[in-house]
């Protein structure tokens, strides 16, 4: 075989996130792909316009494996600068739109961004964001406002319109294939206990996630899809957007996460499939809209991003008898799917994260990396095709995290007898007092049986006698009260002495991010100068 077929061959073979859209909508042209406020496009309306933002883009000086970061709400123009990324071959580095300008700053400059995507209403951040990094080398030299879903215009001096950049140029026909080991994007993570880090994705590591998300979720082409968690995060974007354009499905686009949008919504377009995390499907619960909105098509309910109490769980499906539930559980870097409970297994097992999802191996170890019995608690750890390639600039981290040949994922949990696995804790959420480890939980499930609680955090405040004191941070349902002794009473009656709680604490709000996770750390920082 001569040099010039294999190349051919290569060729032949290579395909990236960017051409799952060409293929939907060279099958489905007319069927409405992206409905985001008036905006409704045609799969063939997506792709083209997709065609026309690499031409743009490519004229603005961006090329492949440039580094793009985008500062936004979900919108239609999120999500054609998400498709139109990845087909020119530059990586995307999505940026948590809830940080202050310092740490956006500090992103902008670690992942070596040129240019900077900025959705209406960020502006002012993203001002201020290049402006503290320009001492320490960020330097952005292109700046572009997306539009959102109720907001068309008002792109500042300086800051080029979407729009504008689609009517400058014709769509482009003969596009580079990309390689599929190609660098798709940086997503940072939390930073919960130290500096960001950027978890670096291939196209064939979110493809391989695609395939996986899929067939575990019973996805497929007559989806009507919700996507109402920020696409920043990995879970909306590369669970969710990303498989439904790979089947062509038609995908309902919002940036306001709440029950007043999201409820009529799902009634109007008559959506189907919807995923949240626990602390939003508990705000759909507690709405007053709740009771009377139409919910009748919505069939599909996913759930993930945090541990779904077992007493929340149980209201769902008491409440939402017609919908079947997945508990989708994994993190951004294997892309983010790992393992999955089914509809099936629901109430059999709930409260467990399910089995290794269908490309992924997963053991739970000890220290020594050796696998621990049936109920012992050891740390998840993964071996898939969809694992990040490491963390971007952070070989020490990235070495720590792949020792012994797997990823360790930090979370700790069990296995039971039949396979299925039940996440206790993250290893930096465990809580020592009185020299026992307390699962926070274990103690939180105790306390959602409360029926005055509607949210409760678990965490370890510093004690003199404890060395950390289990403390309760509850939210209770609107017009309910309840006291301290109430929840430690309760508490004792149900569990070991070392786990109940020393210290409660009654909070209108827990600290979330975007995505409805729960910021634990927010918490311990609030009352630690309390304790």
């Amino acid at each position: 075989m001569t040099l010039d077929q294999k190349a051919a061959i290569r060729r032949a073979h290579q395909h990236g996130v960017g051409d799952i859209l060409r293929r939907s909508a060279q099958r489905t042209p007319d069927k409405t792909a992206i409905v985001c406020g008036d905006v409704q496009w045609s799969y063939r309306d997506f792709d083209q316009i997709c065609d026309r933002l690499v031409a743009a883009l490519s004229q603005q000086g961006i090329a492949a494996g440039d580094r793009v970061a985008i500062l936004s709400r979900n919108s239609h123009a999120f999500a054609a600068m998400r498709f139109a990324l990845a087909r020119m071959g530059a990586v995307l580095v999505p940026i948590n739109f809830m940080l202050n300008a310092g740490e956006v700053a500090y992103i902008l400059r670690s992942s070596g961004a040129r240019t900077l995507l900025v959705g209406a209403g960020f502006e002012a951040l993203a001002v201020a964001a290049v402006e503290q990094g320009a001492a320490d080398g960020v330097q952005i030299g292109l700046q572009i406002w997306l539009p959102s879903e109720d907001q068309a215009d008002g792109a500042p001096e300086g800051m080029l319109r979407f729009d504008d950049l689609l009517m400058a140029s014709a769509p482009i026909r003969d596009i580079a294939p990309v390689d599929p080991r190609a660098l798709l994007q940086i997503i940072y993570t939390s930073g919960t206990e130290s500096l960001p880090k950027g978890a670096m994705l291939s196209h064939e590591a979110v493809l391989w996630e695609y395939v996986t998300c899929i067939v575990e979720g019973n996805m497929q082409a007559d989806d009507v899809v919700l996507h109402a968690l920020p696409l920043y995060h990995c879970a909306q974007l590369d669970v969710f957007l990303g498989p439904a354009v790979y089947l062509g499905a038609t995908n309902i686009i919002t940036g306001q996460p709440r029950p007043d949008v999201i409820l009529p919504l799902i009634a109007r377009h008559r959506v189907n499939a919807f995923f949240a995390p626990p602390s939003i499907w508990i705000a759909l619960l507690r709405s007053p809209l709740f009771e009377g909105a139409d919910l009748g098509t919505l069939a599909k309910g996913y759930y993930g991003a945090s541990i779904m109490p077992v007493e929340v769980l149980k209201e769902m499906q008491r409440r939402m008898p017609g919908v079947r539930l997945w508990n989708f559980y994994g993190q951004t870097e294997i892309a983010p799917l790992a393992t999955v409970l089914h509809p099936d297994d629901q109430l059999r097992k709930a409260g467990s994260a399910g089995k290794p999802a269908l490309n992924v191996e997963t053991r739970i170890v000890d220290d020594e990396m050796r696998d621990v019995a049936t109920g012992e608690i050891g740390e998840i750890v993964h071996r898939s095709p969809q694992l990040l390639d490491g963390y971007y600039n952070d070989p020490e981290r990235t070495a720590e995290a792949f020792r012994g040949g797997w990823f360790h994922s930090g979370d700790l949990a069990v296995r039971d007898e039949e396979g299925y696995i039940t996440i206790v804790d993250r290893k930096k959420d465990m809580i020592k007092s009185g020299g026992e480890n307390v699962a926070s939980r274990e103690v939180e499930e105790m306390i959602f049986r409360i029926p005055e609680v509607s949210e409760v955090a678990v965490i370890g405040l510093p004690d003199a006698y404890w060395v950390e004191a289990v403390t309760a941070v509850i939210v209770l349902k609107e017009g309910q009260s309840l006291s301290e002794q109430q929840v430690i009473d309760f508490c004792k009656a149900g569990m070991a002495h070392f786990k109940v709680p020393k210290r409660v604490i009654f909070a209108d709000a827990l600290p979330k991010n975007p995505s409805g996770k729960l910021l634990k750390r927010e918490l311990r920082r609030r009352y630690e100068a309390q304790a």
